[in-house]
C-alpha cells in the first residue's frame, strides 16, 4: 500500500484552516451566551491538560514516581506556589522516588 505525503499535508492542513477560518466566517456577532463564552475559555486549558497528563504518567521509568509528581504538582499548585517552585520541587519529587524505588 502506497501512501501519498502530500494528501496527508494537503488534509492537515485543510482542518487547521477550517479550525481558525470558520468561527471567523460563521460568528458575525459578540457571543451572549453565558456557557458558550465559558466553553470556550476552558478549551485551551482542557486541550493542553489532555496532551500532557498521560506523559507526567509515563515519563519516568515507574508510573508511581510520575503520579507522585503529579500529585506534589497539583498540590504546591493549588496552594498558590510560584511556576518555577511546582516544577523543581514535582522533579525533586521524581528524582527521590526513583533513588528509593
Amino acid at each position: 500500500m502506497r501512501h501519498n505525503i502530500y494528501v496527508y499535508i494537503f488534509i492537515m492542513f485543510a482542518v487547521t484552516y477550517l479550525i481558525r477560518v470558520l468561527p471567523l466566517t460563521l460568528i458575525r456577532r459578540p457571543i451572549k451566551s453565558r456557557w458558550i463564552r465559558s466553553f470556550l475559555f476552558y478549551v485551551p486549558y482542557v486541550t493542553l491538560a489532555v496532551m500532557t497528563f498521560p506523559d507526567i504518567l509515563y515519563a519516568t521509568n515507574s508510573v508511581y514516581s510520575g503520579l507522585l509528581a503529579l500529585v506534589a504538582g497539583v498540590a504546591l499548585a493549588w496552594s498558590g506556589r510560584s511556576l518555577f517552585t511546582v516544577a523543581v520541587l514535582s522533579c525533586a519529587a521524581v528524582f527521590i522516588s526513583e533513588l528509593i524505588l
